[in-house]
């Protein structure tokens, strides 16, 4: 499959991560609001009455410090460094941002979504906190 093909696939929203989240943030009883463009950064899940939002990012697009976040593509290497460093500044502006009008906000990682009880401690402690 060319390289195009892949990337036309890959999703922004509904990712499999986002949804486990969801998933298990709605079994613990919390509800949310999805994707508010009115907030920077359009946070995957809005708490509103909390004013605190999770953000649910990949590995390798967000610049995780993981084996999968790690790997660079061996070709276009420079255009895949500077997408990736861009959107790690992004990330860390909408941050910003977000704590500047009040919001807490929380990123789980895809590879922290594979253990549910402790992605369910992590959900659970800072939903409940404050």
């Amino acid at each position: 499959m060319k390289r195009s093909d892949v990337m036309r696939r890959v999703r922004s929203v509904d990712t499999t991560p986002e949804m486990t989240v969801r998933r298990l943030t709605h079994a613990l009883g919390y509800r949310y609001r999805l994707h508010k463009k009115d907030l920077p950064g359009k946070p995957d899940l809005v708490f509103a009455s909390k004013k605190k939002v999770i953000f649910v990012n990949g590995c390798f697009w967000h610049g995780h410090q993981c084996k999968r976040g790690n790997r660079i593509p061996k070709t276009n290497r420079e255009y895949w460094l500077k997408k990736i460093r861009g959107n790690v500044e992004r990330d860390a502006a909408n941050l910003k941002k977000l704590r500047l009008l009040g919001w807490s906000a929380l990123t789980i990682w895809e590879c922290e979504t594979r253990d549910m009880a402790w992605l369910e401690k992590r959900i659970s402690d800072f939903l409940d906190d404050g």
